[in-house]
């Protein structure tokens, strides 16, 4: 199902939760909607399932007008982050609860409801757990009975709040790969809310990302990661490094030192410098192809990778830039170094 939202506005007293959204979701789509706390995603989500309504807009499924069913005419499917799931009931009757809660009229009869909570069970790997209790299971089984419940009754729309938040590292990891697996059997239009950014650019076809109720940027994940549109973007999403340079007659410098890099057509003034850490390449102070030069403050980290954090001083302040360096790269503290920057980006400062 395709959803469009045109012109949402929602004020909550003097604070604006969302400033004029506009967004297509298209059938078969799993979107996530990613930002900090109070960005305005949550308030999206609950606008599309009928749990608030907008104060200007418009929220369409299908073209046909959402804000005129409330929440039980839309047909919207929920997960929430703690579960919710009923603690005297059975894991059967949890997943079976919403195909029970129909109309008399609408209702499957007792064996269509087995088959449907039996298929259910199977697609998220949990048949052997039918009538256990929720105390019974782990969070992530728990959170995979939620799921279940909710596309039970076959829901247009599947919405998820911070689905895995409440879970440890390792299950959320396991349960995000379960979850981009599921929704390419079930291609059911989803859109989920998080604020873990690793999370997005992992399960989701296309990332939204909103601040103080806009709407930032909207793209696939390899996009608002490698062509971040603002400055904060590069900063919200993935580690990078930001300096503060500034533009004059066409070169970029750092606290009064230039620095031989592209200024990307920024026009001279005040910017933001940001480079990612495995876009810096560790070089002999005497390089004539260092951009910068300074002195190892320290080298850590596990696996494959090392994390080089490295001290530029000028007379006016000092710096702390990051880099990426294989596992057997021999480099101690103190050491001096050059670095060059492979890529990096330009933002203006707000003037």
């Amino acid at each position: 199902m395709r959803i469009s939202i045109h012109g949402v506005n929602k004020r909550f007293g003097n604070f604006a939760a969302l400033n004029d959204v506009n967004l297509e979701i298209r059938p078969g789509e799993l979107i996530a909607l990613l930002g900090p706390s109070g960005s305005g995603k949550t308030t999206l989500l609950r606008i599309i399932a009928g749990l608030e309504w907008p104060d200007a807009g418009e929220v369409r499924f299908d073209g046909e007008d959402a804000l005129a069913r409330d929440v039980g005419e839309r047909n919207v499917g929920f997960v929430f982050q703690h579960y919710a799931l009923f603690r005297h009931m059975t894991i059967f009757e949890n997943v079976a609860f919403g195909l029970r809660a129909r109309p008399r009229r609408q209702r499957p009869d007792e064996q269509s409801i087995r088959k449907r909570v039996g298929e259910l069970l199977d697609l998220v790997q949990l048949s052997g757990l039918a009538y256990r209790y929720p105390s019974q299971l782990s969070g992530g089984q728990r959170q995979r009975i939620a799921l279940a419940r909710a596309l039970a009754v076959e829901p247009r729309v599947l919405l998820l709040d911070e689905p895995f938040g409440a879970l440890d590292a390792k299950v959320r990891k396991e349960l995000r790969r379960w979850l981009r697996n599921l929704h390419q059997e079930i291609q059911v239009t989803s859109v989920f809310v998080t604020h873990d950014q690793e999370e997005a650019l992992e399960v989701a076809d296309r990332v939204v990302v909103l601040d103080k109720g806009r709407i930032e940027q909207a793209g696939t994940p390899a996009q608002v990661y490698e062509q971040p549109n603002s400055a904060f973007i590069h900063e919200f999403i993935g580690e990078s490094t930001s300096l503060p340079v500034s533009i004059e007659n066409g070169r970029v410098l750092l606290d009064g030192n230039r620095l031989d890099i592209d200024r990307q057509g920024i026009s001279d003034g005040n910017a933001a410098l940001f480079i990612r850490p495995f876009n810096i390449t560790i070089l002999p102070t005497q390089s004539a192809d260092a951009t910068v030069v300074g002195k190892v403050a320290r080298v850590h980290g596990l696996g494959s990778e090392r994390r080089i954090e490295v001290q530029i001083r000028t007379d006016k302040n000092d710096w702390l830039v990051e880099v990426d360096a294989p596992r057997d790269f021999e480099i101690t503290s103190g050491q001096p170094v050059g670095l060059r920057f492979k890529h990096h980006r330009l933002f203006e400062s707000c003037r």
